[in-house]
């Protein structure tokens, strides 16, 4: 479950030395969520801090309002009681009494409307973005893609920290920032207003950064808009808000925000680290190579689920001696990373290479128990991916 709220828990019976130790282990995280947190976080754009202001000034009514009407009824109650001989009056209708219980009421709704309206119309208000970005949910990481603005052509997924994994797997939490590091952050600049799209490649996902005030979500085959603009540079959190599956609390949000000048040096690097990295798929590659690679590429997208000895767990079937790696076929399998299977348990990885997904295939196919000695190259994935 998320850690938006109380992030320690102590035993009841622990001596108080034991909770001393506890309660140093976790620290509020800068941008993200603090240590037995109750308020809204602390706002860095515009639209989180009038959310903010609209939180507290709703409650200032509710509070008032809470204060007038119990404050008459037990004033009633005590001036008006049967054991200082106060008889009920006898009376029908009231004209102005009507007209105050509906003239009141409609006045509260007005006040309560009319900030609330302008803060919501703010917030639907994409337009005039510097940057627009495309975030797309997958099981369970998210991907990013620059489309307009500085950056542009830009993309890359966002996973959570290996070493994180590993922690909860072990049981063994630890860092201020747990389960909530990924090896690619989304990097904007600060002051810039950037919109964000979101969708989904299989399940209804959210994207939430409780510091931006920001919450959408990611719908499979449609679109949502959102925006933001950080007026503080720093790494800002949050994670998935929608229950999309068993990965769900390993799916986090890290955005850092930079200065402009930073941020074009990112998009320098970004671009050149890219370029190296295409690949051309009409090159031949031999065995070795492809399963060096492919190890790499199934580290990070494919253990997770399939775990590092292609054993599976679960519902998650396995990779070490299934008969769709086993098979002579090897368009089964390209088929499989393209398309996904079984309604999405399995979803599609067309937003790897084609040499990454021959990669990870021939890694498959050659590795644990699987000595086919078959070897996929990226020229086949392209061709069945058109």
């Amino acid at each position: 479950m998320k850690r938006w709220g109380q992030q320690v828990k102590l035993a009841a019976a622990a001596g108080s030395a034991f909770v001393a130790q506890a309660a140093l282990a976790v620290n509020d995280l800068p941008g993200g969520p603090a240590v037995n947190q109750i308020n809204l976080h602390p706002p860095v754009t515009r639209i989180a801090a009038d959310q903010m202001w609209l939180h507290n000034f709703m409650m200032i009514i509710c509070l008032l309002i809470f204060v007038a009407v119990f404050g008459v009824m037990f004033y009633s109650i005590f001036k008006h009681r049967k054991s200082k001989g106060a008889v009920a009056a006898h009376f029908h209708e009231s004209v102005k009494v009507e007209i105050a219980w509906t003239v009141v009421p409609f006045i509260i709704v007005i006040l309560m409307a009319l900030p609330a309206t302008k803060v919501v119309v703010a917030m639907k208000d994409t337009t005039n973005a510097d940057l627009t970005i495309k975030a797309t949910g997958y099981q369970w990481k998210w991907g990013y893609d620059y489309i307009k603005g500085e950056g542009e052509g830009i993309g890359f997924l966002a996973t959570l920290d290996p070493a994180q994994r590993e922690m909860s797997d072990a049981g063994k939490p630890a860092g201020d920032d747990y389960l909530l590091k990924v090896d690619n952050p989304l990097v904007v600049p600060v002051n810039k207003k950037v919109r964000i799209i979101t969708t989904a490649n299989d399940v209804i996902h959210a994207w939430m950064v409780p510091a931006f005030g920001v919450k959408q979500d990611a719908i499979p085959g449609f679109v949502r808009d959102t925006w933001f603009k950080s007026e503080k540079i720093g790494d800002f959190y949050g994670q998935c808000a929608e229950l999309c599956g068993k990965e769900h609390a390993y799916m986090p949000i890290h955005v850092k925000v930079v200065s402009a000048a930073d941020y074009s040096a990112w998009v320098d690097g970004k671009k050149k680290e890219l370029a190296a990295k295409a690949d051309d798929p009409s090159k031949v590659w031999d065995q070795a190579a492809l399963v060096a690679r492919g190890e790499k590429v199934y580290a990070a997208n494919c253990a997770v689920c399939h775990k590092p000895d292609g054993k599976g767990a679960g519902p998650i079937k396995a990779l070490d001696g299934s008969p769709v790696v086993l098979n002579e076929d090897k368009l089964k399998q390209i088929a499989v990373l393209l398309n996904g299977q079984n309604n999405g348990a399995m979803p599609a990885w067309k937003q790897l290479s084609d040499t990454e997904i021959a990669a990870v295939i021939t890694y498959t196919k050659n590795s644990w128990s699987n000595k086919t000695a078959q070897v996929v190259q990226p020229a086949e994935v392209l061709a069945l991916r058109k």
